[in-house]
């Protein structure tokens, strides 16, 4: 339990970064505190969608990633962001990603942030 607590916090962490540095990647709200709680909220909305929809994707898609040597990784990831801000506006949050390209950045950004941050928090449960 501690072990998902911390990937979310990551995540929503990540994602609080991509927001900063995209301008097209908007989290609007009222208070810090109401903008804290979306930005958890779309980290656990973002968690299951790369848990349950991207190895789908990944198996379906598996001769792009060996034509393109990997790089096919970056365009699923932007899918995943999409569908996540897609699923955030259908579930009334203040998330959105606008277009392809922002969501090819936002994943870029989102991945080694998440990356980073995992690298130096606890993987224990």
């Amino acid at each position: 339990m501690k072990n998902f607590l911390v990937k979310t916090i990551a995540n929503a962490a990540a994602l609080a970064v991509a927001v900063w540095l995209l301008d097209k990647i908007t989290l609007t709200g009222g208070s810090t505190g109401e903008k804290t709680l979306t930005l958890i909220v779309v980290a656990l909305v973002f968690g299951l969608v790369n848990m349950l929809v991207k190895p789908i994707v990944q198996v379906l898609t598996f001769p792009l990633f060996i034509l393109t040597l990997g790089l096919f990784t970056l365009v699923v990831n932007a899918l995943m962001l999409l569908l996540t801000s897609w699923l955030a506006d259908k579930l009334d949050l203040s998330f959105h990603v606008d277009g392809f390209w922002t969501a090819v950045l936002g994943g870029l950004i989102v991945s080694v942030v998440s990356w980073a941050l995992n690298a130096f928090l606890p993987d224990k449960d």
